[in-house]
Order: C-alpha cells, then structure tokens, then sequence
C-alpha cells in the first residue's frame, strides 16, 4: 500500500490568459490591444476559489522570462528577433533568461520579481502549493540572461563555437554554416533586419541541420548535456558537464524562491544520468515534488528509480484510452490492460489528465464536443489509481476553445502563443469575484461534478491509498449488456470499499449487473456468499439495497455511480 495519505489535485492555469479580463480581442493583437492577466490577478479571491474547488498545487504556467514580440528593453531587457518568435506573445517554453520572469506579468516590470515572490506568498498563505515550469532541453534563440546573480556564468559562455560537440559546450553547433529561418513565417510589418545566427546552432527537438522546418521547434536551441548526438548518442559524463551545473543551479534558486515543485518539459529528452544526479541534490536543498512531461513508457521505470521523478506525465496510456472512449470509439477493455501494466511500483507515480496546454479541449469540435461526455473519464483518471490529478483551467466549466487566437490556429486548443482571453473562464471569473454568476446552469452542474470528484479524492481513504481491484473479468462475459463500454471496478481499505461503475454509452442510458466475485471478498476480510449492503454516494439516483452476488443498476448516459459497500 501506498506510503502517502494525500491527492494531488494539480491546477494548470496560463497565467497570462487566465487573469485577462479583456472580453474584446483580435487576432494576432498586441499586447496594448489584447492585454494580458498578471501576478495581482492571482489574488485572494481567485486563490480561495481554487483552495474551496480541491486544489492542492497551483501550476500557473509561464512564469520565466520568455522570448517575445513586445519590446521591453526599457527594462534592460534585450528586444528578440520576431523572425525566431511563435506568436506575438512567444512560447513560454522558449526561454529567454532562466533566472528571470516575464515583465507583462507585473503591474511595475521594474519590480516583477517582488511581484511573483508576493504572488508566492499569497499562495501559500491560502493553503496551496506552486508548481512552476522547469524547461531543461532547449532554450530561446535568442536566450540572454540579464539577471542572473553575480558569478553565474551564462548558458552558451565559454563554448567553443569552432566544434560541433563538446561534453563542456552548452549548446550544439553546426560550425561553417549560416542558421536559416524557415519560409512561411509571419512577421510583423514594421521592416526588420534578418535574423543572423552563425554557427548555426541545433534546433529544440533534436534536429542537427542549420535549416529547420516550419513545424519544428525552430524558436529554441538544443542544449547540450554531454550526449554526442551525431556520434552514436554517447553519453559523456565522467567529468560534470557543464549544462548539468548550471540547469542544477537554476533549480536552486526557484526552489530559494520558495517554489514547491516543478514540471520538467520534456524530461525524457534530457539523459536519465542527469536527473539522477540532480534531483536528490534539490531534495536535499527543499521540499519539491519533480513531474516529468514524457511520452515513452518503456522509460518510466528508469525516469522515476533512476532519475528520481515523484510524477509522470500518463498520456500515452490513460489519456489515449480514455480518448477514445469519449469520441465515441474504443474499448474499456484498454483500461484493464493499461491497469495490468502500471500496477504495482508505478501507479502512485502516474499523473493522470483530461486538458493540459498542449491537448484539444474536451469540448471541443476536435475531441468530444460536449463537457459531458468527460463525466465518466474524469472520475476513472481521478480514481483509478492513488496518483495526482490535474486540470486546466476552463475545463471544469466546458471551455471549447473555438477561436483562432492568431499564431494558435482554430484547432481546439487553448492558445499559448498569443495574447488572447478564455471565455467560459472570464464566465467563471465573473470580473475576479469568482461568484460564477457568468456561468450557464449547465456550466453550473459541470463545476458541481468536478467538485464532487475533489471532494472524494480528498476526503476518500479508499481513493487516496486504498488498493484497486478490476472487475471486468467477471463482468465483461456476454451476459450483461454494452460491457464494452461500462467499466466497473473497486477501490478499497480494511474500512473501505467503494464500488466504480461509469458509462461510455455517451447518449443512451444502460441497465446492467455488476458481479462482485468472491474472490474479492476473500481478500477484502468478507465472507462470500453473505449479503452485503450498498448505498449510492455519488449522483442522485438514490440506489440502495442488499445483495449476495452483485448489484443491478440503471446508469443514464455518460455516467458515474459510486457505491459504499459494507
């Protein structure tokens, strides 16, 4: 059974955005026209709403100095080519000075830091934790630090340009040749000198050419943690790279900020040898929980024993699943076998999701067009197993995400490229009182079924630490009816046991029979064959009754029914 007695209820928000209250915008706007939220806009009213909602850990997303179209040089801070620019905002994951923050999230740039230390507090002093982003495999283009502490060497400062791999270079260069900027790039129309970079040097998702496409990752440069990409990927560690250094003294000093975690961006493009050597030397400095954003489930045993992460990214195998379920596809037959493979030592460890920045919007026209139809999903990636949970922001009110923001196209995502608002969160939001009074009662009942499930990760002994027990095998047998797309199973305790049945029948209602083997209540301390009480604790259907072998239910579309067992 699982050590910790706690949830993780991870909140995402795109700080820029989730502040704005600019209800007229348009499209590839500027700064002065768009506008933007800011640190104050995480104020107390907005941080008790999440506190009350079941938050635990507050990700406000964006945070470091970015590289960006708008010009704050009257901040001592160097103006960036558009030419390596996403968007007019800029990606928050093109990092321009890691020990910086953006000036557009102060109301004074000139003391944005006292302002995000404030904002710091503030979180804190309402109950919660923060999550910021650590973006350790590549850097903007343009990447300059004017605000790194006195002795810190730069990131690029003391390569030898003239080689294309050194173990002590930070970055990989592509010596005797010109960068080229791909074709089709929108610029701005004031005329602008071309962008020049020689050496060129790698681009963010490992492509070793000087000439990159329009889809890669153009904006950033590769950094360099001692792995000989173009020779054989040798890893040479023997003596401390460089990167290693400075990366770790980067986390040092967020985590001296009084930062509480961080989400590493694609930590498997980073070698497993560094983060094992890492993160206990922060651990030993504060206490942090590290989440690793990876895709390659063949590297999670190594990511979390050997690298030390505490939470990985569950997209590939739960999110996949459940996708497919919503649209209307798919087998829950997937469930169970996902289970069977992350069960035991990787459970606790997996971060389950629904909405994140870089995914569709459930309710959008791209993934399952109705809020809905997350009813089922969300309940299963909340309590399936004992791991963290996380949203972002506008999914608990049905964001659909249908605009085209500018760089951001119309494609159900919620853009993090522009300047841009967040309506159904501005619904929410309600001008910063967060009373909801925006919001549709369909909007309504949604944020009322995702408290509810906050409520049971927090307050449910069997979720939080219990043990699980899938029931498909008993159930998924010809007898009962659409068991292909109903999934039931048990989480429980030696005080617990909670019955799961959810529906992925999105638009009929289903009566069936849920078995429970005697199999179970051996191991559960319960003497088969014995009648057992069951009481619905969720929804409000009120099915109650006594049983000896199962329980028949009639479960409405895209359905959750939780049952207490005694």
């Amino acid at each position: 059974m699982a050590k910790a007695h706690h949830k993780l209820l991870v909140y995402e928000l795109t700080l820029r955005l989730s502040g704005n209250k600019n209800t007229k915008v348009v499209p590839w706007g500027s700064l002065a026209e768009n506008g933007t939220g800011t640190f104050n806009d995480l104020d107390d009213a907005a941080l008790r709403h999440l506190t009350s909602f079941g938050v635990t850990h507050l990700w406000p997303m964006g945070i470091i100095e970015h590289a960006t179209m708008e010009d704050f040089s009257a901040e001592g801070i160097q103006k960036d080519h558009p030419a390596v620019i996403k968007g007019r905002a800029g990606s928050p994951y093109a990092i321009k000075d890691y020990y910086d923050v953006n000036p557009y999230l102060a109301s004074d740039p000139s003391k944005r830091m006292n302002e995000f230390e404030a904002m710091v507090e503030r979180i804190h002093a309402n109950g919660l934790k923060i999550i910021i982003d650590f973006i350790p495999n590549h850097v903007s283009r343009t990447y300059h630090s004017d605000a790194r502490p006195a002795g810190i060497q730069d990131l690029g400062e003391g390569d030898d340009a003239t080689i294309a791999f050194s173990p002590q270079n930070n970055f990989y260069y592509l010596p005797g040749q010109d960068f080229t900027v791909p074709e089709g790039i929108r610029l701005p129309m004031e005329s602008t000198q071309p962008y020049h970079e020689y050496p060129a040097r790698a681009t963010g998702n490992d492509v070793f050419t000087a000439h990159p496409g329009i889809n890669d990752w153009y904006e950033t440069v590769k950094l360099n943690y001692g792995v000989d990409y173009l020779g054989g990927r040798a890893g040479h560690f023997d003596t401390i790279p460089s990167t290693w250094l400075k990366m770790r003294d980067i986390l040092l000093f967020w985590a001296g900020k009084g930062v509480d975690g961080f989400r590493c961006d694609m930590a498997e493009m980073v070698p497993v040898e560094f983060w094992g050597w890492c993160i206990p030397q922060i651990k030993a400095a504060a206490d942090v929980v590290f989440i690793a954003e990876i895709y390659n489930p063949a590297a999670y045993q190594a990511y979390i024993f050997q690298g030390g992460f505490d939470y990985l990214y569950d997209k590939v195998g739960l999110y996949d699943a459940l996708r497919r379920l919503m649209e209307g596809h798919g087998d829950v037959a997937d469930i169970t076998r996902l289970w069977q493979h992350e069960s035991g030592d990787i459970d606790e460890h997996m971060l389950r999701f629904l909405e994140n920045h870089d995914e569709q919007r459930i309710a959008s026209r791209f993934f399952a067009g109705d809020a809905r139809y997350a009813r089922p999903a969300w309940v299963v990636s909340a309590t399936l197993g004992r791991g963290p949970l996380m949203y972002y922001f506008g999914q608990e009110v049905g964001e659909p995400a249908t605009e085209a923001e500018g760089f951001q196209s119309d494609d159900g995502r919620t853009t993090i490229f522009d300047w841009w608002r967040v309506p159904y969160w501005q619904q929410l939001m309600n001008g910063g009182t967060f009373d909801g009074a925006g919001l549709t009662p369909g909007q309504k009942e949604l944020l009322a079924f995702y408290a509810a499930v906050n409520h049971l990760c927090l307050t449910s002994e069997a979720v939080k630490t219990g043990d699980f027990f899938d029931l498909q095998y008993v159930n998924d047998n010809g007898q009962s009816t659409g068991y292909d797309r109903i999934y039931s199973y048990l989480r429980y305790t030696p005080t617990e046991v909670l019955l799961f049945v959810v529906s992925f029948q999105l638009t009929q209602e289903t009566s069936t029979f849920v078995r429970i083997p005697d199999l179970f209540r051996s191991m559960a301390g319960h003497q088969p064959g014995t009648p057992f009480r069951y009481q619905e604790i969720f929804g409000d259907t009120d099915q109650h009754g006594e049983a000896t072998e199962g329980i028949p239910v009639m479960i409405p579309p895209a359905g959750v029914l939780i049952f207490s067992l005694t």
